[in-house]
């Protein structure tokens, strides 16, 4: 359970620190998310929770 916490943390501290340095650009890119076809968020969202599931993976075998 910390794990999760310590996760959600970093998460947002990351998210934080990219809309802290790169206001703009963050901009652009919901504006770009938010008029995307919803095939292709489900598309992003599916391939990148595999790609999360896989560096969590790799870190608790490797570790």
């Amino acid at each position: 359970m910390l794990d999760l916490i310590a996760a959600l943390g970093l998460a947002l501290a990351v998210e934080g620190i990219l809309f802290a340095a790169f206001p703009d650009g963050m901009r652009r890119a919901m504006y770009e998310a938010a008029h995307s076809p919803s095939d292709q968020m489900r598309l992003v969202g599916i391939i990148s929770a595999f790609v999360g599931l896989g560096i969590i993976w790799l870190v608790r075998w490797v570790g």
